[in-house]
């Protein structure tokens, strides 16, 4: 498959900018979307100091406009890469925050796409990413939201897969582990924001930190620009590969865990106090 036109959403920061880079790198024609006007100057700055050409359009997933704006282009392969990330107990999480993590996360996407599926299906052929998590398919302590948001995106990612397979359109997920991009240290930043009463929430963010080791994200944007061009063609891709059995081992042990009076504070949850932000795995690159 060659790609065509790609659009990616999110592109004025971390993996959707990159792969946004890479693929103009290749002469691959790319729409960069960027959430605010702002983000249009700079990104356009880092193409031309690339050497590329870069198309860059203000696409702010929630907002009803551009999504209509943004069908009116010519797309192949769809990248929907936009998100944001929430940290904090399910217990302390403001309904502003939440209902945001949502709206970026899902609402925004899946209404984007709609738009993009339907042509893509008239035509015979195109295919649609989703840029998940390993989140997505496993839950951590003080990211449930997060986590909850990409097991959304995971189940509309099925659905669409069994529903558009007919019509010659496909659709894949990306699911990275923790790289160190930022995302993640800034998911554990966001209750600074809270306008909540401190008082009532059960834990001291402060003393929290994202509780993973996080590796280089290299392989992030080598697997995403396979997956958009058609030079990979798993469905599910998981990064790093190493992560694939523990994974594996996290969706199982709900299976066998049993309800008891122990209070020993849970691994993670220790980690979550242990850990600095910005940790970086042990001599990994994350291949």
């Amino acid at each position: 498959m060659t790609s065509g036109t790609v659009l990616i959403t999110g592109a004025g920061t971390g993996f959707g900018k990159e792969i946004a880079l890479r693929l103009a790198d290749r002469k691959i024609p790319v729409i960069a979307g960027v959430e605010i006007v702002a983000q249009i100057a700079a990104l356009k700055a880092d193409a031309d100091r690339r050497g590329v050409a870069l198309r860059v359009e203000k696409l702010d997933v929630t907002d009803a406009a551009d999504r209509r704006r943004a069908w009116e282009w010519d797309v192949d392969v769809l990248l929907n890469n936009a998100g944001v990330s929430e940290g904090g107990s399910a217990a302390d999480l403001p309904e502003d925050r939440l209902r945001r993590q949502f709206e970026v996360n899902v609402f925004g996407p899946l209404l984007l796409t709609q738009g993009f599926a339907r042509r893509m299906a008239r035509r015979g052929s195109g295919r649609i990413v989703f840029m998940s998590s390993v989140a997505g398919l496993t839950t951590d302590p003080f990211t449930g939201a997060y986590s909850a948001s990409k097991h959304a995106v995971e189940a509309f990612a099925e659905a669409l897969y069994a529903e558009l397979k007919e019509f010659g359109v496909q659709v894949a997920t990306i699911n990275p582990g923790p790289f160190l991009t930022g995302f993640n240290d800034r998911m554990f930043e966001t209750w600074r924001a809270w306008t909540d009463d401190p008082g009532d929430r059960l834990f001291d963010y402060a003393e929290l930190a994202f509780p993973h080791e996080q590796f280089d994200p290299e392989p992030v944007f080598e697997r995403t620009v396979a997956v958009l061009t058609g030079e990979a063609d798993g469905y599910r891709n998981l990064l790093p590969a190493a992560m694939e059995q523990a994974t594996r081992e996290q969706l199982d042990e709900p299976w066998t865990r049993v309800l008891d009076d122990d209070r020993t504070r849970p691994p993670l949850v220790q980690k979550a106090y242990d850990l600095k932000p910005g940790t970086a795995a042990r001599g990994a690159a994350g291949h």
